[in-house]
């Protein structure tokens, strides 16, 4: 079986782009069920598809620290793919067409050369360097959009790959308040090349490639909002500093009908606490949910046990 896997979880019917990845020789998809999900339609699928019941009989404390009708539950799928020995693992969402090209070359566990940019501010956003720095990413502090164009390209450096975000074209998911002033239909075919930064700066779970030795320190956190994978990405920087970089959009988002209003509520979280958490890293669990401390204790002790 591929050491490659695709991490999903859906409430849908099987949509085009879950269709595609099923499809992939080189990938194994993973579909993590809920309890609106059709369930025959994702046992019939080529996929290993974790229907609730198995979800409640081998990971019953994550399951119950992450709740149902949640997109949180992807987390149950980096276990399952990491107890199935997976090397790389893609968190994807179901509206994320993937192009002919996705997956392919993968960067993740290669020390590759790519541009490296440095921000004025101490956060990166990486939108900023590309055609569409109108709009920035989701979970870039609030504070600090005004000065994300204050960026210095400081040439190639040499960086090992951990995380491989890949950017998306379509109806990305940006930040609400650039979502709702200006409705983009964007196209990121200006960038060719790998980039990076020598800041922190967010990555998002909807079209991101993580290596092995990265799962045990990333979640989707519960019960933060729209801040669930953004945060996720903060801690994981945090303990493994400098392993991201970002690359060319290998997805469409058709993007699934969504109530813009509610996501911005949703990330009102995130404008109020995500540039305090990044200045005070060292106690980033204080500006955690109670639930989400839970989850972060059982998911990270889950992943313990699996090494045992």
């Amino acid at each position: 079986m591929s050491k490659k896997y695709v991490v999903t979880t859906t409430i849908n019917p099987v949509q085009e782009a879950t269709a595609r990845y099923a499809a992939m020789r080189d990938w194994t998809l993973i579909v993590v069920g809920d309890k609106k999900t059709p369930h025959k339609e994702y046992e019939n699928l080529n996929c290993i598809y974790l229907h609730p019941d198995y979800q409640e009989s081998e990971y019953r404390i994550v399951s119950d620290a992450i709740g149902w009708n949640s997109i949180q539950r992807r987390n149950i799928g980096f276990l399952e793919a990491y107890k199935l020995g997976a090397e790389v693992v893609a968190t994807v969402d179901d509206d994320n067409i993937p192009y002919v090209d996705w997956g392919k070359n993968l960067l993740v566990g290669k020390t590759i050369e790519c541009d490296l940019w440095e921000p004025e501010a101490d956060v990166f956003d990486p939108l900023s360097v590309t055609k569409h720095n109108n709009v920035w990413h989701r979970g870039y502090p609030i504070e600090l959009v005004p000065q994300r164009h204050r960026v210095s390209y400081k040439g190639k450096t040499l960086r090992k790959v951990l995380v491989q975000a890949d950017l998306w074209d379509g109806d990305p998911d940006i930040d609400a308040m650039a979502r709702l002033s200006q409705k983009p239909c964007v196209k990121f075919d200006d960038i060719t090349e790998p980039y990076c930064s020598n800041k922190i700066a967010p990555f998002n779970s909807q079209n991101t490639f993580l290596h092995r030795d990265v799962l045990p320190f990333y979640a989707v956190l519960p019960h933060v909002g729209r801040m669930d994978d953004i945060w996720g990405s903060y801690i994981l920087q945090h303990i493994i500093p400098d392993c991201v970089v970002y690359n060319r959009a290998s997805v469409y988002q058709d993007r699934n009908v969504q109530d813009l209003i509610t996501n911005l509520q949703n990330e009102i979280i995130g404008y109020r606490l995500t540039n305090k958490m990044l200045n005070d890293m060292e106690h980033y669990g204080e500006y955690l949910t109670d639930h989400a401390k839970i989850f972060w204790f059982q998911y990270r002790k889950a992943y313990e046990n699996l090494c045992d």
